[in-house]
């Protein structure tokens, strides 16, 4: 069984998308599309943009989410997904591909969100750091010794994120560098994702996401919240709205794909490399490729 997986932020790259729409008149239409509905040249920021701007919000995840379903457009029917999932914003990606929610209402909830999460951003400063070589536990237990610093991304065992304030994360990174973590590095991030922090942008999300029409997908997707599989509509709307101020249980999800039977895994869009790389840490036995 396969498994298909979408990147979240961080799998970007400058000129992504460019080559697909300079050879492929499939691509190009699709991506003239994403333009229609956004009503901006989205296009014209992934293809030329420096790295500093595709870093923005705003921008990376319409982009990584566009980029995301370009590659199955140029896929066709070699895309055969027994199951989907995907990383944070990825989940959004995940849905258009199984069939959830139409490309376009999927590119307006992704716009909604990148905004809102930007908004979130700028009422109170925030941040995430990434922690490796210490135990989920030892890391969930310091974080609950600092008020405001919470669990963010499981993403492999041995590394997990976690967000704050910035007094907070600073603290953490002290004390867990001292319980022993190989590495504590506050990252260069607009703010506390997948925290309490990004409670205005749930609220904002929510709105969107409840008046937006989801379909039975055609496979199950596993979505960040539980790390468990999904096809009914109402939990599938459920999951995503927590997921803005919930923990990604990336490492769980994989895990429960291949205990479910996945027996392969392939990344769609972005730069190809975040995934396989979370992948191979969590199960080295199971391979992941690129969709194109």
């Amino acid at each position: 069984m396969k498994g298909y997986v979408f990147p979240g932020q961080g799998a970007q790259f400058e000129g992504m998308g460019k080559d697909w729409y300079e050879s492929s008149e499939a691509a190009k239409t699709f991506f003239e599309n994403a333009n229609d509905i956004l009503g901006y040249r989205l296009s014209d920021v992934m293809f030329n943009g420096s790295a500093e701007e595709l870093k923005e919000t705003k921008i990376t995840q319409p982009a990584l989410f566009v980029h995301a379903l370009a590659s199955i457009e140029l896929a066709q029917e070699a895309f055969i997904p027994d199951m989907v999932a995907g990383h944070s914003l990825g989940e959004f990606s995940a849905l258009v591909a199984a069939k959830a929610l139409s490309f376009e209402d999927g590119l307006k909830l992704v716009k909604a969100r990148a905004l809102a999460m930007q908004k979130a951003c700028e009422v109170e400063k925030s941040t995430m750091a990434a922690i490796v070589g210490l135990e989920d536990k030892v890391v969930e237990d310091i974080c609950a010794s600092i008020p405001g610093v919470v669990p963010a991304n499981y993403n492999s065992p041995g590394q997990l994120v976690i967000s704050g304030s910035i007094d907070g994360i600073n603290e953490a990174v002290e004390k867990l560098t001292e319980a022993g973590a190989r590495r504590a590095i506050v990252l260069v991030v607009g703010g506390a994702f997948h925290s309490p922090f990004m409670e205005p942008a749930k609220e904002e999300l929510e709105k969107a996401i409840e008046a937006t029409s989801f379909n039975e997908p055609i496979c199950p997707i596993y979505q960040n919240v539980t790390a468990l599989p999904a096809t009914d509509p109402d939990e599938i709307k459920m999951n995503l709205i927590a997921q803005l101020t919930a923990p990604v249980k990336w490492s769980q999800t994989i895990q429960k794909m291949v205990a479910d039977g996945a027996t392969s895994f392939v990344e769609c869009g972005g730069n190809g490399k975040v995934l396989r790389g979370l992948i191979r840490r969590i199960n080295r036995d199971i391979p992941t490729n690129p969709l194109v």
